[in-house]
């Protein structure tokens, strides 16, 4: 087991099974954001559930890992591709044979880290360590995570980070989809085929819900 993680093909399983898992994740992050759009109670009640179900807090553990192991493998896979390629390799005109995305997935990766960073520090930390007042549902005190994420949205240059991340995200995603599949086996032409358009479709609901949350309320802003 040791010596297939060391290998090259073991890395590339790594990267895969964490991007696929952190995919899964991203579509569960992104139907809790979308509450956003039904109102201050949807949104911080459900906030609360994934704040308080059990099984979630089970899976934090797992999530920040499976960012980590993702990175990680990923800037070694890269720097080791850098370091071994040969010299006329370069000489070959990649924009005809590859897409602009392959290319530059490590770019893209650092982009969305420290979209990530920025992220974390303005409502995670802040959710997790205070700093956020509390509300009250039916004799149920929540945080009062909607004005929290909403007094940042109405900001067009913090929105627009919000929409760039996203943007990012997909192009990321693009790639990423069919390439851990195709790591784990699915290669050939009619699953390649099918996989490309399922992650298209996919990276496309994913960027778009995540954007139209800040244009949706700072839009607000200008017609109030």
């Amino acid at each position: 087991m040791s010596s297939f993680l060391n290998a090259s093909v073991g890395r590339k399983f790594l990267v895969s099974i964490s991007g696929l898992f952190l995919i899964t994740f991203l579509a569960v992050h992104l139907a809790v954001n979308l509450f956003l759009l039904a109102g201050q109670e949807a949104y911080n009640m459900a906030a609360h559930f994934m704040a308080t179900n059990p099984a979630i807090k089970i899976m934090e553990p797992a999530l920040a890992l499976g960012f980590l192991l993702h990175i990680v493998v990923s800037a070694y896979l890269t720097v080791t591709n850098q370091g071994t390629r040969p010299q006329k390799y370069s000489m070959v005109d990649q924009r005809k044979t590859s897409s602009w995305p392959s290319r530059n997935m490590f770019v893209l990766g650092l982009l969305i880290l420290i979209f990530l960073a920025l992220h974390l520090s303005n409502f995670w930390y802040k959710m997790k360590f205070g700093g956020v007042a509390y509300i009250e549902y039916d004799g149920v005190q929540v945080q009062d995570a909607y004005t929290l994420v909403t007094g940042k949205f109405v900001i067009w240059w913090y929105a627009l980070i919000y929409v760039a991340g996203a943007v990012f995200l997909r192009l990321h995603l693009l790639h990423g989809f069919q390439s851990a599949f195709q790591t784990l086996g699915l290669s050939n032409q009619l699953w390649y085929k099918r996989l490309t358009v399922i992650g298209t479709v996919y990276a496309l609901i994913i960027a778009a819900g995540f954007a139209i949350i800040p244009v949706w309320f700072l839009a607000g802003t200008f017609l109030n």
